[in-house]
């Protein structure tokens, strides 16, 4: 074997993905690399260790009780309540881990209208710009400068699935969700690639999932918007 050697495994891999997309019917489930998932975020946080610390207590770390669809990522045992302005406030608001570099607030639309923070929508880990709250817990209190936004509809995607739908990382695509008297499309659902572990899973805010019915959804699909449709989010 030299340095160059065809890695064979990697290789039939590949012959067996093409063959797939072309010998399989059109939109076939059995032929797609991974099952497609859609789940609604809830309002929660992220948080750095060092904020971690300041709202529950030194030396405090977060406490997994959940694990997520994603591996790797869990609902924490942790809870915060937010501050708006003129004293506005949601208690409960569960933290996610891993923690991260920059806390994070991700609230859908009402909740924003309630706390009446005018926050932006971005995709998770965008802070730049946007506006801050105050989180209090059990230990202390911290007023974010900024964090706090309605996070971008977006699906999640490893090389097969981008391979798969023929799409990359920053690409848009549309979701139809079909429930009982109510077929919805999303459209602006903005990839986000990753590596072999990722699960192909498309996340939605609470009043999203709401609009379109979801816990009674009987089939979801991912589209490839057609040229020239409309890129209006909604």
């Amino acid at each position: 074997m030299t340095a160059n050697a065809i890695d064979r495994a990697a290789v039939e891999r590949l012959v067996r993905e093409v063959l797939q997309r072309r010998l399989a019917p059109s939109g076939a489930a059995s032929s797609r690399p991974n099952p497609l998932v859609v789940n609604i975020s809830a309002r929660h946080c992220h948080l750095t260790p060092e904020h971690v610390e300041v709202l529950f207590g030194k030396g405090r770390t977060l406490t997994p009780v959940k694990d997520l669809y994603q591996t790797g990522y869990f609902a924490a045992e942790e809870t915060v309540t937010v501050f708006g302005p003129r004293r506005r406030m949601i208690p409960n608001v569960r933290v996610l881990g891993p923690c991260r570099g920059d806390s994070q607030v991700e609230l859908a639309f009402t909740d924003a209208i309630s706390l009446g923070i005018e926050a932006p929508v971005r995709i998770s880990g965008d802070p730049k710009d946007t506006p801050g709250c105050v989180l209090v817990g059990p230990a202390g209190v911290l007023e974010l400068k900024h964090g706090v936004i309605r996070a971008m509809r977006h699906v999640h995607m490893s090389p097969a699935d981008l391979a798969w739908h023929g799409v990359k990382s920053g690409d848009a695509m549309q979701l139809r969700v079909e429930a009982p008297g109510c077929t919805t499309l999303f459209e602006n659902l903005v990839v986000r690639g990753g590596d072999d572990k990722i699960r192909l899973e498309v996340h939605l805010d609470t009043d999203e999932g709401n609009a379109c019915n979801l816990e009674r959804a009987t089939h979801v699909e991912l589209l490839k918007p057609k040229s020239g449709a409309c890129g209006c989010h909604g």
